[in-house]
């Protein structure tokens, strides 16, 4: 990840609440976190769906827009203040192009796919607890960077239940 990294000459922080991206807008930039959180999510009937997070070490794009070039519903805000560093589709693509060896770089838009998917796993899942369970099992500094409100929406549940799974 250190190569794509590295291809990045611009660095922004935004406050908590900020937004780096609002429903339909292009984006066809990645984003690596230096620092801080993020929360990815639609809305839905004038309700926020959370879809994603992202923090310290994550890759996150609104990768629908960034692979087609098309507006996304997708908003990306700042759960607290946040530094990222910017790659842009450009930068990528030339980066892929220079050396065969770059093509791995693919990959990491291949496990993006993958974590989208299981998040649509997860969300078919009916049990509250088997959601709580294959989040934390896949992912358990979510639970230690991102305040549990958030978590609670993101696994389709309220606060409570998150609460009293966290305490079995």
């Amino acid at each position: 990840m250190k190569e794509i990294i590295e291809l990045s000459e611009k660095k922004i922080t935004i406050e908590r609440n900020q937004y780096l991206k609002v429903s339909g807008s292009i984006d066809r930039n990645l984003y690596y976190i230096e620092s801080g959180s993020v929360r990815i999510f639609v809305i839905d009937e004038d309700e926020e769906q959370i879809i994603r997070f992202g923090y310290k070490d994550n890759l996150i794009v609104a990768l629908d827009s960034f692979l087609t070039g098309r507006p996304s519903e997708l908003f990306i805000q700042a759960i607290k203040k946040t530094t990222i560093k910017i790659v842009t589709k450009h930068e990528f693509d030339k980066f892929i192009e220079t050396d065969p060896h770059h093509k791995l770089w693919a990959s990491i838009l291949e496990n993006l796919v993958i974590q989208q998917f299981e998040r649509e796993i997860d969300i078919l899942t009916n049990s509250p607890k088997d959601r709580y369970e294959r989040v934390l099992k896949r992912s358990p500094q979510l639970f230690q960077e991102i305040p549990n409100k958030y978590i609670a929406n993101y696994l389709r549940m309220s606060a409570e239940t998150l609460s009293r799974l966290k305490k079995s």
